[in-house]
């Protein structure tokens, strides 16, 4: 009896078995597929990498037509106008700007120079949401700390009625490391000396180039702090001063800036579409921003990056016209000076469906890594991002990887959304990034063209992919 109700049952099993596996048979025959459709997608990804020219004409344009785009003024305004036109133009859908509020800061004159014990004119600028001197400037004598370690321990009677000098040893890496460290000097340093009562600040510049221009950026004061005057010297003046301190005599300096706070303006993002043929499957999102520094044209920073990102959108659906995913490009306003459009677009589409998301923002040079956060089910994905980008010199790095890139970080921070990382090289970035020195000449056509390659190889892969996209689940310490 036993043995015949085994016998009775084994089909059962059997059938069981069958039904299980069918839907692992099915997605392990829909991963072959896209396999197979990449590697044929690679020809075209190679005539990408010769003959791209859309990111080089949004960079020329842009650069060209509309010139310095600091947030919330009227040239981040034409900005948006030349960015929709733009994108509609190159079939787009769905453009728009999404405009919002925000305060802005406005540059005014820059002057410095060392009375005694040397007398010499020092090249600075004003970074950006400092407090302003009196019209007639200030004099003061300076303290200067080698770091900004020394000036988190002093005494603030030592401080108080001085203009601090910070300075620091900033060096050039690959993968842009070093900024997040040194760049804390710009960020904290005005605030810490003006709560123990300096009248000013001047920092080194947060850079690691040797020519005589200053680097800009945005410094931050907590809720109710009067900002102080605060700039940058450029690293070749930073240096003199550092010698002219180790000759052991009092150092006065006469300081003028006068920039100003112009209330609130309106600055926003501009976002276009390719839609997808599956709504269920959500969004891939790659974004740049539209905004620059005022002190040139921002083609480095970030020009390039919405070039790169916007033709490699269009060059993945001459591989695929009709992507699975919407591939959304989002042109983000207002990132130099606080990240007001990633908030605002966090704000306003938080809850969109977006599966995975990725920037292009740290500057043209070559692509040399990518990062991705996956979980299991994206085990394959990650495998085809590595046989499509290995081709272009691009090498797989981690797969836990956080977003690179500020104006997509308010979206991933939310747990549903995947990261991209395509890394670009950045032993030059910071040489140029935020002086008067980003300007067109800088970038190199072949670079970008490599850039293009790479994301238009990645957002082909991630638009189409059959496997779901989600970042794996945060391990716990």
């Amino acid at each position: 009896m036993q043995t015949r109700l085994l016998a009775a049952s084994a089909p059962l099993a059997l059938l069981s078995l069958f039904m299980v596996s069918t839907p692992a048979l099915a997605q392990n025959n829909a991963s072959a597929t896209a396999d197979a459709a990449a590697l044929k997608a690679q020809p075209m990804i190679d005539k990408v990498l010769n003959t791209d020219t859309i990111a080089w004409d949004i960079v020329e344009g842009l650069t060209t037509e509309v010139g310095p785009r600091l947030a919330g003024t009227e040239a981040e305004a034409r900005a948006r106008v030349w960015a929709v036109r733009k994108l509609k133009a190159l079939g787009f859908k769905n453009v728009r700007a999404e405009p919002y509020k925000m305060p802005v800061w406005v540059r005014g004159e820059e002057k410095a120079e060392i009375v005694s014990p040397f007398p010499q004119r020092l090249t600075l600028t004003a970074l950006g949401n400092s407090g302003a001197t009196p019209v007639n400037g200030l004099a003061a004598e300076v303290i200067y700390f080698k770091d900004l370690a020394s000036l988190e321990t002093a005494n603030p009677a030592s401080v108080k009625g001085k203009i601090v000098f910070v300075s620091h040893n900033m060096q050039p890496t690959q993968d842009g490391s070093s900024y997040g460290y040194h760049g804390r000097v710009r960020r904290v340093a005005p605030a810490l000396a003006a709560k123990m009562g300096a009248v000013g600040v001047v920092i080194r510049s947060i850079g690691t180039d040797y020519h005589r221009n200053p680097h800009t950026g945005v410094t931050s004061w907590p809720d109710g702090m009067t900002p102080i005057p605060a700039a940058a010297l450029s690293l070749p003046d930073a240096e003199n001063l550092e010698r002219i301190f180790k000759r052991g005599k009092p150092v006065m300096m006469n300081l003028t800036l006068t920039p100003r706070f112009v209330g609130e303006q309106e600055s926003g993002n501009v976002i276009a579409e390719i839609p997808g043929t599956d709504p269920a499957a959500g969004i891939v999102l790659v974004a740049c921003h539209l905004d620059s520094w005022d002190l040139a044209i921002g083609a480095i920073d970030d020009a390039s990056g919405c070039g790169i990102v916007t033709a490699a959108a269009l060059h993945a659906t001459h591989i695929n016209a009709k992507p699975r995913r919407t591939i959304r490009v989002l042109w983000a306003g207002a990132e130099e000076v606080g990240l007001f459009g990633a908030r605002a677009y966090a704000a306003a589409h938080g809850s969109d469906n977006h599966v995975v998301a990725g920037e292009s923002d740290f500057g043209a040079d070559r692509v040399w890594r990518f990062q991705t956060n996956y979980g299991e089910a994206g085990k394959p994905i990650v495998a085809r991002l590595e046989r499509a980008l290995q081709p272009l010199g691009v090498a797989r790095g981690d797969t836990n990887a956080d977003a690179d890139g500020a104006d997509v970080s308010g979206i991933v921070a939310l747990g549903k959304t995947a990261a991209i990382n395509l890394s670009q090289d950045g032993s030059d970035y910071f040489n140029l990034h935020h002086t008067p020195d980003d300007t067109l000449d800088k970038v190199d056509p072949a670079k970008l063209r490599q850039n293009v390659a790479a994301w238009t190889a990645a957002i082909n892969i991630l638009a189409n992919a059959p496997e779901a996209i989600a970042p794996a689940p945060k391990k716990v310490p």
